[in-house]
């Protein structure tokens, strides 16, 4: 660089900035004025290093460049309408987190920038050991750690800040918001790259998230623009949104508690403790150091998920059983008003049977919503996040990949897409790879359709946790193989918010377990119909009218005898089902299946499985509907499956439903952000092949 570097240094108040200036500078000859306009004053000096001039500007002490005082005016002016070449944020090592909002608020100008953490010298006194290292990968931005008092680390941050001033990188941070805040980012920032629209320099993210701040000179930007006919009610839906989680229409407000939880989640992250300071804390910390203590912060965790499946099912089963008989009559009395046999057959073993055996685990889907909801709003599930970061790590996967994990138990779809948070192309892939192998609440209705069948209640519930972690824990191990043989390389370190413990607030929950249940409803309502009817024709025809007559024959011939005659007509069903479309389907398959210990009703209700997982279950309902004896004992699907699944059958079948490849929806936008329809190719395979050998080997076990 031929010319002078401009450098200006801001910093909240009383962090050493003169200081600073003193010791780079090597003087006191300092020249003070006052800024332009205003009686704030000014602060400059000039000097020579390594060849450059350096021009220093010190801004006057801010909290925030978007503060209302004349100082923070000043600053905020002068950053965002001057010309300068780089920005050394100055931080006091003794008060990081409190520092580090400023810093988060300079980070959003995207100007080059190093942090200078002063006071170095007091921190050590204080037992505070530093992470620096950690610090500059979650920011992006060169980090040193200097004393203008002792002049430690001066000469390096003069370095940085010359490497800083000839680079042309942008600052790429690893800082991520609340998971309600980055899902509508994510929404915001997807929308307008599906629209192809750009704004300066700026990305989809950084334009979302200005957005989302209400950042009022955005705004006039983009008030002429023509995507905000379209734009302009996805953020108001998503404002909603956020307001809803935060209790507060108060976006100041907002961005105060994201900043706040962030600067905690890094401090955490890279300040150790040591000595007298380490024993004064106040009760978020008293709190956090029971939570996400590392010996007893994981099993915490699990009692709790054991608790929640515990509850999951307990809970669950009570209005099941209503809801069972209330399907079982209601198919019984629109079946009695249909006179025409066909019509009959298509409602009430297609729809009611195939709709209902969806409906029915209802009461089991909101109840784990509702822990889960628990878990997130009173903001431990972020303490999760920072206890098992340690743990990913050693699976190879990226510690931000938590949070597209824990959604996967929610629904796949908005966890493959919550993976854009990842900026290494390697750790995304590996994540979207297992996201499959967290069981998603499609997957629950299978769960606990064959864990009541096979299990005593009292031990449902640990099966349901067994079945959830195990899912969990195969996909760790799963990311350590694609890292060691696929996808080699480093990960990169993150910071999650960590925001403070809250009461559970009952209108977020209300928000949150409502729309997931109304969209399960939906799915009910509209997809699972369609595919019940669908299932329902293939399964009744062709029809066989030389196979119909030989049993019209066979049933004349039986007479009176009215056990002879329901035999012969359950043999007929169980005939012209084999013969039917889904039968050719499921016989011509059954072959890669058999070893599992699937029969072809089974293997049918897999591949239809492949379009949501929903309709295993409807499709077992459909199929088992026919071919039994049906009395007031062996009624529902359950006590089907008990006569015709065996125990080794159905733990196979619940493996192999836990691992293979998602629905259709998760598939598209899994392809879409993996990059293309090839590592749809090899996720189907990978999780086709896992599955069916895990399967296999609990089949076998068992049998």
């Amino acid at each position: 660089m031929d010319g002078a570097i401009k450098v200006v240094l801001a910093g909240q108040p009383n962090v050493g900035k003169s200081m600073l200036i003193n010791a780079m500078s090597g003087s006191n000859a300092l020249k003070v004025g006052n800024f332009s306009g205003v009686t704030v004053e000014k602060t400059e000096v000039c000097f020579e290093h390594h060849c450059h001039m350096l021009e220093m500007v010190d801004l006057p002490g801010t909290y925030s460049i978007r503060g209302f005082s004349q100082e923070e005016k000043v600053a905020h002016n002068y950053l965002l309408n001057e010309e300068y070449d780089v920005i050394i944020n100055v931080l006091d090592s003794t008060h990081l987190q409190r520092n580090l909002l400023l810093t988060l608020e300079l980070l959003k100008l995207n100007k080059k920038m190093v942090l200078a953490l002063n006071m170095a010298d007091e921190a050590q006194k204080e037992g505070l050991e530093i992470d620096v290292a950690q610090i500059e990968a979650i920011t992006g931005v060169p980090t040193v750690l200097v004393s203008a008092n002792s002049k430690e680390g001066i000469e390096e941050l003069l370095e940085r800040v010359h490497e800083v001033a000839d680079s042309e990188q942008r600052i790429n941070s690893n800082i991520v918001y609340s998971n309600p805040l980055e899902e509508e980012i994510l929404s915001l920032s997807s929308f307008m790259e599906q629209k192809g629209f750009t704004l300066r320099d700026l990305t989809s993210r950084e334009i979302a998230i200005r957005i989302l701040f209400e950042d009022k000179d955005l705004y006039k930007e983009l008030h002429e623009q023509p995507i905000m006919i379209e734009l302009q009610p996805r953020i108001v839906a998503s404002l909603k949104h956020i307001y809803t989680h935060h209790d507060t229409k108060n976006v100041n407000e907002i961005k105060a508690n994201e900043y706040i939880a962030i600067a905690r989640g890094i401090r955490m992250e890279t300040v150790k403790c040591e000595g007298k300071k380490a024993n004064q804390k106040n009760r978020t910390q008293k709190i956090d150091a029971v939570l996400i203590n590392k010996i007893i912060g994981i099993p915490i965790f699990l009692f709790l998920m054991w608790g929640l499946f515990q509850l999951t099912f307990e809970l669950g089963a009570i209005p099941m059983e209503y809801i069972d008989a209330g399907i079982g009559h209601f198919g019984d009395a629109v079946g009695s008003i249909i006179p025409n046999d066909e019509f009959r057959s298509l409602v009430v073993d297609g729809i009611i049977a195939g709709v209902g055996a969806v409906l029915l685990f209802l009461p089991n889907i909101i109840i784990l919503y509702i822990g889960l909801a628990l878990l997130e709003t009173t903001g431990y599930m972020s303490r999760v996040a920072f206890l098992l970061d340690g743990f990913f790590h050693k699976f190879g996967l990226h510690g931000k990949s938590f949070i597209p994990l824990v959604t996967g138990f929610g629904c796949s779809v908005p966890a493959y897409m919550s993976t854009r948070t990842l900026k290494s192309e390697k750790d995304r892939l590996i994540t979207l790879f297992i996201i499959g192998f967290m069981s998603c609440g499609a997957k629950l209705p299978v769960y606990v359709l064959f864990i009541g069948i096979f299990f005593a209640p009292e031990d449902a519930g640990n099966m349901l946790f067994v079945i959830y972690i195990a899912g969990a824990l195969l996909g760790l191990v799963m990311a350590k193989a694609l890292r060691v043989f696929v996808f080699k390389g480093k990960d990169e370190p993150f910071v999650m918010e960590m925001p403070k413990y809250r009461l559970p607030s009952l209108s977020l929950i209300w928000h949150t377990v409502y729309n997931k249940a109304l969209s399960y409803l939906k799915k009910a309502g509209t997809f699972i119909l369609a595919a019940s009817i669908l299932i329902w024709f293939a399964s009744a025809y062709p029809k066989n009218d030389f196979l119909a007559k030989s049993y019209e024959t066979k049933i004349a011939q039986a007479g009176e005898n009215k056990e002879l005659t329901k035999s012969l007509e359950n043999e007929q069903q169980l005939e012209e089902l084999e013969n039917s479309y889904l039968g050719q389907l499921g016989k011509f398959s059954q072959p890669a299946f058999e070893p599992l210990g699937f029969d072809w009703k089974m293997t049918v209700a897999l591949e239809t499985g492949l379009a949501a997982k929903e309709v295993v279950v409807s499709t077992l309902g459909v199929l088992y509907a026919v071919g039994d004896e049906v009395d007031e004992t062996s009624a529902s699907l359950t006590s089907r499956l008990k006569e015709n699944v065996s125990f080794a059958s159905a733990m196979a079948f619940i493996v192999f439903v836990m691992i293979y490849l998602p629905c259709l929806a998760a598939s598209m936008v899994f392809a879409k952000e993996a990059g293309g329809y090839k590592y749809l190719a090899y996720l189907f395979v990978f999780t086709t092949v896992v599955a069916w050998i895990l399967s296999f080997i609990t089949y076998r076990i068992l049998v």
